[in-house]
């Protein structure tokens, strides 16, 4: 045994051939020893290294060794049991087993890799036990070129940190640094992450940082990792403003860094961010954006921190010298709701606080729909303003995995709109000022419901999982009983089905993405992420909106029509001549025939618009 000095604070890290260095924050034990398995067979004694952490240099290991870590002398059930490790990087028996050492000499082959500007993100949310048949990081890679044919920039995984057994979306993780064991384990995420890159490629990483899952949670064993000064609807908060709360912060602000120089990520999305308790002067996510940005500059790469919300809060994505947070981006829920509202007429749950059009209009002109006022649905006044913020810091979208994956039976919109509809939803947010999100299979119209699932080992933990599924769907007052979480068919009714891109019908819709997305990208006025460079015109009885965006010079109009019967508007076009570039309702999109006239210009021009259309115009050049 020798001392050491690495960089990680946690974990067991690779110092020589076949050396490592084992580190843990175990401020509960009066001593913890390394269980090495397998031909090793050795207990290995670390050393008290100051508060609370205990280290150690252990010699002669081979890089896939597995082991255990003995916590000595605390009263709790634990004393003298063999314990995978907190910061483990491999569970290649499960959250139960023990943990394996990683070795760091993957061949990366995206060495000139320096990321994508946030502007320029298209990203496609997957989750990777059900995106394919196999349910892994390598069956993803085959699909690559499609999407970036498509015109996604940054593939987004649902998390892959270890959860229990082999199905679950992932917000059960309860090994941080430990990728997923199904789903291939580290090697198998960085060759993902590898051929993202060499295709152009970004990858974002779902994290969860506001709780652990019940089943393989053995933080506590170790130390204060959860205070009960706050509750959350899976037990007590993760410690990052209590007593020892300093080395808890620095173990999950460490995770970050991991995911971003360790296995190559490009931007983290932070899930649920209301539900992390942080009362201290110096917020944790603060200090986790900042570490985040720092790996970012010393690897010479474009790094981002882009958190979800319940809060409608902008302090969040503020600069730090204005007292915010300094994170790059908020999923904006808002634009969401109040486009299913319009799409779908649902007033339950959530949705009773959205069903205008204004409503959509206001999400449009400043992200957020409420920013102070009352809210129905929470019962008092919600959010503030988000107004005069830049596009790139809203992701916006017209499904994800919990609009989708929290309904009861786990329905798509392509099971709940007719196909206009889908055609208007994609138009409505690739069309948008904003990060547009896709949700896996939308493009091309999946119709296979993403569902809740679990493989949990305890009766009890299932039990309560299936009751709490219930109680979830409340508020919705939906008939029936929901699928249960358990069963493994549950999980299989949830993989897509990638072979309905070769039915006409659902071709023709990806086309229509692909054809949305390259606009996007080609037109100056609809790449400028600038909400400022936009006018929202409410046509409130024919139900459309019209967008006239500009840059410089370049101008566009974008009609959206939520109206369920053919319209007709006078929408008094700007000076010039007005091409046609884009309507939904062609018969190349399966749609009944485009009704508005190629050309228009002048006061006086008359539009019809079919039911559930998206019509774009751009001003001709007078060059």
């Amino acid at each position: 045994m020798q001392a050491a000095s690495v960089s990680w604070k946690h974990g067991a890290t690779q110092v020589g051939p076949r050396a490592w260095c084992f580190r843990v924050w175990a401020p509960y034990a009066i001593g913890v020893s390394v269980r090495l398995l397998g031909s090793a067979g050795r207990f290995e004694r670390l050393k008290a290294a100051g508060n609370g952490y205990y280290e150690g240099v252990v010699d002669d290991l081979a890089p896939n060794t597995r082991y255990f870590l003995r916590v000595d002398g605390q009263a709790q059930a634990w004393d003298h049991k063999d314990l995978p490790d907190p910061a483990s990087r491999f569970q290649p028996e499960g959250v139960h087993g023990p943990s394996q050492l990683v070795a760091g000499n993957f061949a990366w082959n995206d060495g000139t890799w320096e990321g994508l500007p946030l502007d320029s993100f298209v990203l496609y949310e997957l989750h990777v036990g059900t995106y394919t048949r196999e349910g892994t990081f390598d069956a993803v890679i085959p699909h690559l070129s499609c999407l970036r044919d498509l015109g996604v920039t940054a593939l987004e995984l649902m998390p892959v940190a270890q959860f229990p057994g082999s199905r679950n979306w992932g917000y059960d993780g309860v090994f941080p640094f430990a990728t997923q064991n199904s789903y291939g384990g580290p090697f198998g995420l960085k060759r993902l992450v590898s051929a993202c890159h060499e295709q152009g490629l970004a990858v974002v990483l779902d994290v969860v940082y506001n709780h652990l899952g019940p089943e393989g949670n053995y933080l506590s064993a170790f130390g204060p990792y959860f205070t009960q000064k706050y509750k959350t609807p899976w037990g007590p908060a993760i410690n990052f403003d209590d007593a020892d709360s300093d080395p808890v912060r620095g173990f999950f602000v460490e995770n970050a860094q991991y995911w971003i120089s360790e296995c190559h990520v490009d931007a983290l999305r932070l899930d649920a961010i209301h539900a992390i308790h942080d009362e201290s002067a110096s917020s944790f996510l603060a200090e986790l954006g900042e570490a985040a940005h720092l790996e970012g500059q010393r690897l010479n790469r474009r790094v981002y921190v882009i958190p979800e919300s319940a809060l409608n809060d902008t302090r969040v994505i503020r600069p730090r010298s204005v007292q915010g947070m300094g994170l790059d981006a908020l999923w904006n829920d808002d634009f969401h709701h109040s486009l299913r509202a319009l799409l779908t007429g649902d007033r339950a749950g959530y949705y009773q606080d959205f069903g205008e059009l204004a409503h959509l209009a206001k999400a449009y002109r400043e992200g957020f729909v409420y920013s102070g006022q009352h809210s129905a649905f929470r019962r008092r006044r919600h959010g503030n303003s988000s107004r005069g913020l830049p596009g790139r810091q809203f992701v916006v979208f017209s499904q994800n995995h919990d609009q989708v994956g929290n309904r009861m039976l786990g329905e798509r919109p392509a099971q709940l709109v007719s196909y206009e509809g889908l055609k208007l939803a994609a138009g409505a947010v690739i069309l948008s000022p904003f990060i547009p999100l896709l949700f896996m299979g939308e493009e091309y119209g999946e119709t296979a419901p993403f569902l809740y699932f679990v493989s949990h080992s305890d009766a009890g933990l299932i039990e309560a999982v299936r009751s709490g599924r219930g109680r979830e769907f409340a508020s919705f007052a939906w008939q029936g009983e929901p699928p249960d979480p358990q069963d493994e068919q549950t999980f299989e009714r949830s993989k897509l089905h990638h072979e309905l891109r070769q039915i006409p019908r659902n071709r023709e819709l990806f086309d229509y993405y692909r054809e949305l997305l390259d606009l996007r990208r080609s037109i100056p006025s609809l790449a400028s992420l600038s909400p400022e460079h936009m006018d929202v015109v409410e046509f409130t009885e024919q139900r459309v909106l019209c967008l006239r965006r500009w840059h410089g010079s370049d101008e566009v109009l974008v009609f959206l029509c939520f109206s369920p019967v053919v319209v007709s508007l006078q929408p008094q076009v700007p000076a010039g001549d007005w091409r046609k570039v884009m309507d939904s309702s062609n018969v190349e999109w399966s749609g009944p025939g485009g009704c508005t006239p190629v050309e228009i210009g002048g006061d006086d021009a008359i539009l019809e618009l079919n039911p559930s259309s998206v019509v774009v115009y751009r001003k001709e050049s007078e060059v």
